[in-house]
């Protein structure tokens, strides 16, 4: 490994890009109005209705001293599906809004640099009791998912996006994060774009302490097929790419 590419990406984890960009010149400073919490959508597009977090009372009881005990991956599952109310919890525990400020900031259950959230959740449904298969998205204002596509081949091809881990297309579902960045560029520019990865990982955290809630197992996915997984969401690649994924399944 040359040592000056390395210091380059090693660069990355640093904090020094604060010292040299001019945050005047971000648009937040110059008075550009925030970009939306979610990405917009057609009004007659379908969306699925999920449960409310006041509603979701099967799972209060879970430890969460248990949940880090044993916090672990799984990339084994029972083939079992999970339901509508689960997948509700997960979503809620992962991106779920807690007080929305303005049309551009919004509390969630994990936290964000400057409370940006430039990440979108994505489902890759295979095996979820009411659901059908296909990509979905879920829209954190309304508590809803959102159906992107459908395909026949959707287990396979999700299994090629990931580089032919087989253990995705035998998850229940999986989760796909990806980023938007300008949502975070708007505040810090230059400086963004660590944050946004450190923002991904908050949400995956929460989603291996919840998935012990209901019986299921997960475990985080960083190597994928870049074009090919951005192209099963459906997305352009550039102002919206994928960062992470994790496989949810009953272990």
């Amino acid at each position: 490994m040359k040592q000056d590419l390395r210091d380059q990406f090693r660069c990355f984890l640093k904090d020094s890009i604060r010292l040299q960009f001019d945050f005047s010149q971000t648009d937040q400073s110059k008075g550009v109005p925030p970009p939306p919490i979610e990405k917009p959508f057609a009004p007659d597009i379908t969306r699925i209705d999920l449960i409310k977090q006041k509603d979701l009372k099967s799972f209060r009881s879970t430890s969460l001293v248990s949940a880090i005990e044993e916090r672990k991956s799984h990339r084994h599952f029972t083939g079992s599906p999970l339901t509508l109310e689960e997948i509700s919890f997960l979503l809620w525990a992962t991106q779920g809004i807690r007080k929305k400020i303005d049309s551009g900031t919004a509390y969630r259950t994990v936290p964000s640099a400057g409370c940006r959230h430039a990440i979108e959740t994505y489902l890759c449904v295979l095996n979820v009791t009411g659901v059908e298969r296909g990509i979905y998205r879920y829209l954190p204002l309304e508590h809803q998912l959102l159906l992107e596509s459908r395909d026949d081949n959707l287990a396979e091809k999700a299994v090629e996006a990931a580089l032919g881990q087989p253990f995705i297309g035998k998850s229940a579902v999986t989760f796909i994060w990806t980023a938007i960045p300008y949502r975070m560029e708007w505040r810090y520019g230059l400086a963004a774009h660590k944050v946004i990865a450190l923002d991904a990982g908050h949400i995956c955290q929460n989603l291996y302490l919840a998935v012990s809630a209901v019986g299921a197992g997960t475990c985080a996915v960083a190597a994928y097929h870049q074009q090919l997984m951005d192209e099963l969401l459906r997305i352009d690649g550039k102002d919206e790419f994928t960062i992470y994924l994790a496989p949810v399944g009953k272990i």
